[in-house]
């Protein structure tokens, strides 16, 4: 397999969910009281040369141009060749990267791709409708898509080489991948394992729906990853999104 960041920047987030880009040297210097997050969806090409794309980011354009696309076709690969997209869950800056807003419906930046996502996840979401992290005029046309997938399961395959589990924590329905080659196995957690910090500081985040489920996680996985060599894909990360322990 092959492992491809398209980290779309970061970025400071407010209370309400506006994120504004800054340069990775403003981290430190930017508003103590915001939140400081990379946004880095990945692009899987497998054995087969299938691409799969996890995660979508939050379609932020810069200079006139799409950045998510503009890292893709940077790797010498064009969005028309993904044939899936796998949704982790369903908050705004990891779903609003998959098309812009058109009149009452979105034009799709990866037309060829079926989109995978928890129903579960998605009923639970149009009902937050006083939550910043969900953007309800997006999620209604969201389900609207051509090419969606609704995934009911807790866990299965979704092809020879990725495999997935319903684990709560970040949100209700909120579901990791892992992709298996061989002896190689790539683990992403999404937000439930957003960056290697989290690793670190052995907590449970307030951001969370369930933080303690969301770090009993994560202490499982730290001990799965460092026993078989997994590389770990962070989301969040503002660099090095991809790593082993």
């Amino acid at each position: 397999m092959k492992i491809i960041p398209l980290n779309e920047g970061i970025f400071t987030v407010t209370k309400d969910k506006i994120f504004t880009e800054i340069q990775r040297d403003e981290v430190e210097t930017a508003d103590p009281k915001l939140l400081k997050m990379g946004v880095c969806p990945f692009l899987i090409v497998l054995p087969n040369n299938e691409l799969v794309l996890f995660d979508a980011g939050t379609g932020y354009i810069k200079n006139n141009r799409i950045v998510l696309l503009q890292r893709m076709e940077e790797t010498g690969y064009q969005p028309e060749q993904v044939s899936k997209i796998l949704l982790s869950h369903l908050h705004k800056d990891h779903i609003e990267g998959l098309g812009q807003i058109n009149g009452n419906a979105i034009e799709p930046y990866f037309p060829n791709a079926q989109i995978y996502y928890q129903q579960r996840e998605l009923e639970y979401a149009l009902k937050q409708t006083e939550s910043y992290s969900f953007d309800q005029e997006y999620l209604k046309l969201f389900t609207k898509l051509p090419n969606l997938v609704a995934m009911n399961d807790n866990e299965g395959n979704i092809n020879e080489y990725i495999t997935y589990q319903v684990t709560g924590g970040h949100s209700p329905f909120h579901q990791v991948f892992w992709i298996k080659e061989g002896n190689e196995t790539a683990f992403y957690g999404a937000d439930n394992l957003p960056q290697k910090s989290y690793l670190k500081f052995h907590i449970a985040y307030k951001s969370d729906y369930d933080g303690k489920k969301a770090k009993e996680l994560r202490l499982l996985w730290e001990e799965q990853a460092k026993a078989e060599n997994w590389t770990i894909l962070f989301y969040h990360e503002f660099s090095r999104n991809v790593t082993t322990l």
